[in-house]
C-alpha cells in the first residue's frame, strides 16, 4: 500500500515555508505537496487545481487547510467529501511534524491523533509558565 500525502491548502503560499521549516527539523517530506491560493485564481481555477492532485493521492491521504471558512478550506471540503479524503483546518507545525512523524515512521496516518495533536497545540503560553512556576514553589 502507498504510503499517504499530505496536501496543503493556503493562502499565498505560505504552505510551503512551513514545509522547508519541517525539513530542517525532520529530514525529507516528500510526501507534503502544497497547492498555493494566488490572487488571479477563481474558486473555479483553484478547485480545479485541487481536485487533479487529489485525484492520485493514495487512501488515507490528508488535506490541511489554513483558514476555516476561507477558499482553501472550502475547496479542501468539497474534494474531501466527493473523494472521501480527511480534511483539517487551522495547518500549524506541530500539527505537520505529528502527521509527518506518523507517515515517515509507520507508513500510515492516524486521523483521530493528529486531529488532536493540532488542536492541543494552541497554547496560551503565559499561563501554561505561571502554572509550571506555581507548581515549583509549592
Amino acid at each position: 500500500m502507498e504510503k499517504p500525502q499530505i496536501l496543503l491548502l493556503t493562502h499565498g503560499g505560505w504552505g510551503a515555508a512551513l514545509t522547508e521549516s519541517l525539513k530542517m527539523i525532520m529530514g525529507s517530506v516528500d510526501f507534503v505537496h502544497e497547492i498555493p491560493l494566488t490572487p488571479e485564481l477563481t474558486f473555479s481555477e483553484y478547485y480545479a487545481l485541487v481536485d487533479e492532485y487529489a485525484a492520485g493521492m493514495p487512501e488515507k491521504s490528508l488535506i490541511i487547510t489554513d483558514v476555516f471558512g476561507g477558499t482553501t478550506t472550502n475547496a479542501g471540503a468539497k474534494i474531501g467529501r466527493e473523494r472521501n479524503i480527511k480534511v483539517i483546518s487551522g495547518l500549524n507545525a506541530p500539527l505537520m511534524i505529528e502527521a509527518c512523524t506518523q507517515i515517515q515512521y509507520t507508513g500510515d496516518l492516524n486521523f483521530d491523533v493528529v486531529l488532536q495533536q493540532g488542536q492541543a497545540s494552541v497554547i496560551d503560553v503565559v499561563s501554561e509558565i505561571m502554572k509550571s512556576m506555581e507548581k515549583k514553589e509549592n
